[in-house]
């Protein structure tokens, strides 16, 4: 299980977005991929005016600002017991 952050650098809110997220409890020790957006351009035409976003498990959480609850409730569904 990981997160993927796509982001590209200097981005500021892209920044904000990680050490938001490394800061959250519930996401702690949990893998971060941070993937520079512009390197594949298929992910720069999906992404690429959207950044920061963050994907769970190729699984869209948020994008443009961290979502404390949608990280929540994604972390619950994959936490659950099947």
């Amino acid at each position: 299980m990981r997160f993927s952050l796509y982001s590209r650098p200097g981005c500021g809110l892209c920044e904000e977005m990680l050490s938001e997220l490394a800061a959250l409890p519930a996401a702690r020790g949990i893998p971060i991929e941070v993937i520079d957006v512009d390197l594949n351009p298929t992910t720069r035409a999906r992404y690429g005016h959207k950044i920061p976003v963050l994907l769970f498990e190729g699984e869209l959480v948020c994008h443009g600002r961290l979502d404390p609850q949608e990280v929540d409730k994604t972390l619950s569904f994959h936490r659950r017991p099947v």
